[in-house]
């Protein structure tokens, strides 16, 4: 339950209580600042409360945007303010100094909920002031004034501008056209009905499982079946988002599992692909497109958290290749062009569907490896682009966070004590130099050398050695954000050329496994980031082993063993790390959700 703590007199014929009520909050009458102050204080700690004036006149969504809206702390929009128990002393405080102006006598509590805005903006707190648009919020002065203000609020349709306000500001052209103009309403359809994000979530990530059921029977209805089921699958995964902003139920939890799952079930769709190819009529094997294209599916990814990392909190940030992205942002075609070749995940899914229907999986995969490297190459080159352009100093915490999501362990942490003094001596591009040529040098041997020889157990100590330069010193460099992905490249990559020399049946399924095991710590890592949460804690990185020291153990497990077992030790490791992973990620997010850990912003990636 929340408190709204209503000032002044209630104006005749006003719905301010009922509205309030229907928001789910408690609602108390102040008759005097004083008054509102002690009603403040008999208000659990642990609720939300809010400040409102009696004459206020506006849209519901409106306040609900103001009141209601996990994501801030503080809150305000004219004659509201509101406090999360988070920020519960800055409102006291606030209060008091306003409740005190009188010197001892009694004060109007008119205006009360703007003074103390006007406070708390006075004492450098972060208060949040949503963007109302078209939506009405205002305090009259006067009966004049509030019956052009309720002409005003009659003349926008509220319920239009919340379903509009669901859908993503900025999306990909396939959501844009062909999924938001319907899958709003269903967002709406499941509000009424007290579904949550969460569920909606959770039915999405069932609907692809039975995709890729459907696509592992190796039938041309299977897959029919499979590409309808995948589109739906989309438009619940949109719904998500739009049910959240719709009703504002945001939550830490939720963006975990929103993320989490839209990997698992791209991942597990790829597989259902590659089982359906070996049982149909061809019995045709594609577990190695499979697995390439989840390690550059993944690999893009790394390199957009890395680059964003880098540059979150960059100052005097300026390129003239961001200015040139800005201006061509302002052509409407160009706009829908640069979103589309990026391939975001509705164009990448509607692509999949259709092929997997309509042709068969090798195509399918052929046209997806495709697609993802023109859209990595594009991406990359005008990231590079920017960072080699841009004068812009970069902090401690990109650093820190370039760092986490290098996800080094003990081997290379063991050697980078040993660098240190010499990498502070090297010209400032040596992390992303070192990281590539140590990367293709492990990859390559494993490539161009006989399954079994000593030359990839090499390749992986030069790895080790290469890895542990590139982090020695702190990733400020314009091009350190590359040192990720580089090294995202070289473990996945060496992984699928060693189970793919191997030769022998489920080699590759289980180096899929393993790849998408470490995938997931990965993706983990990023979404502690991003949720302000810190890095996974640091023995689970040394249990996992770090990417060096899996990298080093894969290549000498491919010496001591026969392929068969070299095989089953994959398996064995997949599990292994898939298990300490996932155990781990799932109590940590279940206890920040139970902890009342800030809801996250919902203005991602594009879906």
């Amino acid at each position: 339950m929340s408190t709204a703590i209503l000032t002044g007199q209630p104006v005749p014929g006003s719905s301010l209580e009922s509205e309030l009520r229907s928001l789910g909050f408690d609602v108390r009458l102040a008759s005097d600042a004083a008054d509102a102050e002690t009603l403040l204080a008999r208000v659990p700690g642990g609720e939300r409360v809010a400040v409102v004036d009696a004459r206020f006149v506006g849209h519901p969504h409106a306040l609900r945007l103001g009141l209601t809206d996990p994501r801030f702390p503080l809150a305000a929009i004219p004659g509201a303010v509101t406090a999360q128990p988070a920020a519960r002393r800055a409102l006291t405080r606030a209060m008091a100094r306003e409740g005190s102006v009188g010197g001892g006598t009694a004060v109007a509590p008119e205006g009360l909920a703007d003074r103390i805005a006007g406070a708390l903006d006075a004492d450098g707190a972060d208060l949040h002031r949503p963007e109302l648009g078209s939506l009405v919020a205002v305090v009259p002065a006067d009966p004049q004034a509030r019956n052009e203000a309720r002409q005003a609020v009659a003349a926008v349709d509220d319920e239009a501008v919340r379903l509009k306000s669901a859908v993503k500001a900025r999306d990909g052209f396939v959501t844009t056209f062909f999924i938001s103009p319907y899958s709003r309403y269903i967002a709406r359809w499941c509000a009424r009905r007290g579904l949550t994000p969460n569920q909606v979530t959770t039915a999405s990530l069932l609907t692809a499982l039975i995709a890729a059921g459907c696509a592992a029977t190796g039938t041309r209805g299977g897959f029919v079946a499979a590409g309808v089921l995948l589109i739906a699958s989309f438009v619940l995964d949109c719904t998500d988002g739009q049910l959240a902003r719709y009703s504002l139920q945001y939550s830490t939890l939720g963006a975990w599992l929103d993320a989490t799952f839209d990997r698992a079930k791209e991942y597990a769709y790829y597989a259902g692909l590659a089982l359906g190819a070996a049982r149909g009529g061809g019995h045709d094997d594609v577990w190695a497109l499979a697995l390439g294209a989840m390690v550059l599916q993944t690999c893009r990814h790394v390199v957009d958290f890395s680059f964003n990392e880098a540059n979150h909190d960059a100052t005097a940030n300026t390129s003239p290749t961001a200015a040139l992205s800005d201006k061509l942002d302002s052509v409407g075609w160009t706009v829908w062009v640069r979103r589309m070749i990026v391939l975001p995940i509705g164009e990448r899914w509607a692509m999949i569907a259709v092929l997997t229907a309509a042709t068969t999986p090798r195509i399918t995969f052929y046209a997806l490896l495709i697609g993802c490297a023109f859209a990595a190459t594009y991406t990359t080159a005008g990231r590079v682009l920017r960072s080699l352009t841009r004068r812009a100093t970069r902090t401690d915490r990109a650093a820190k966070a370039l760092a986490d999501l290098a996800d080094s362990g003990p081997l290379a942490e063991a050697a980078a004590r040993g660098l240190r003094g010499p990498a502070r001596r090297l010209p400032g591009f040596t992390a992303p130099a070192v990281a590539l040529l140590g990367g293709a040098a492990v990859v390559a041997t494993a490539a161009f050398t006989d399954f079994g020889g000593p030359w990839p157990v090499a390749g992986a100590i030069v790895y080790v050695l290469t890895s542990a330069l590139a982090v020695a010193r702190p990733l400020k460099g314009a091009l350190d954000w590359l040192v990720p992905p580089f090294l995202r490249a070289a473990e996945y990559g060496t992984v699928l050329v060693l189970a793919a020399k191997a030769d022998v049946n489920g080699a590759l399924p289980a180096a899929f496994g393993l790849v998408a095991a470490v995938a997931y710590h990965h993706y983990d890592t990023v979404y502690r980031i991003r949720g302000d949460a810190g890095a996974p804690p640091h023995w689970l990185v040394r249990a996992a082993g770090g990417h060096e020291g899996r990298t080093l153990l894969v290549t000498v497990l491919a010496v001591l063993l026969t392929a068969s077992r070299f095989t089953v030790a994959l398996t064995v490791l997949a599990v292994a790390v898939a298990l300490v992973v996932l155990v781990e990620s799932i109590r940590f997010w279940v206890a920040a959700h139970k902890a009342g850990a800030p809801a996250v912003h919902d203005e991602g990636e594009p879906a």
